[in-house]
């Protein structure tokens, strides 16, 4: 926020494979075609919206540092998730992309680096935030910068680090955003 205010937001970030769209499983996503919006996610990204609250995404995107795809066809696929939202008249804030190149400025989860520069961004108060992952690594970077809470969209990966709530489906996500802001 600008203008030389110290009010601070809230913000509710969302890892992207496996929570905003489907997993790719074991891969990555290369390519727009594949990338295929959950369910449920405009809902609950549009709901953020009409209440102020920032919608960011915060993703491990290493198929461009491994030489899988470009920092072209990842921005293309960002395209394409933020004109399917549009479609649905929602918006993320922003994208934060660690990508594992040497040019990237962003440090892999479970480092916080990409929580702390959204708050320093957007004043973000992050003891009013939330992170939803379906990854250890998600819940423990949002441990790590201190966020009001954890919530773990169950699925494919294997669970050694408890989130503060965990959810079944990216349907579910909606209704529990209601009952927590």
């Amino acid at each position: 926020m600008s203008g030389g205010t110290d009010r601070r937001c809230r913000a509710v970030f969302f890892d992207r494979d496996g929570v905003v769209n489907r997993s790719p499983g074991a891969g990555y996503v290369l390519a727009p075609d594949q990338f295929h919006l959950n369910d449920g996610i405009a809902e609950a990204v549009r709901f953020l919206n009409e209440r102020s609250v920032l919608a960011i995404v915060v993703t491990s995107q290493k198929g461009v540092g491994k030489g899988l795809m470009s920092d072209d066809d990842l921005a293309a696929i960002h395209r394409r998730m933020e004109s399917e939202l549009a479609e649905k008249g929602a918006a993320f804030d922003a994208i934060y992309a660690y990508t594992g190149t040497p040019r990237c400025p962003h440090r892999a989860k479970p480092d916080p680096e990409m929580i702390l520069t959204a708050a320093e961004r957007f004043s973000i108060d992050l003891r009013l935030s939330w992170m939803i992952g379906d990854a250890d690594r998600d819940i423990a970077m949002g441990r790590a910068a201190g966020l009001a809470g954890t919530i773990r969209l169950r699925g494919e990966k294997p669970i050694a680090t408890p989130a503060d709530h965990t959810l079944e489906s990216p349907l579910e996500i909606l209704d529990f955003l209601r009952r927590i802001l």
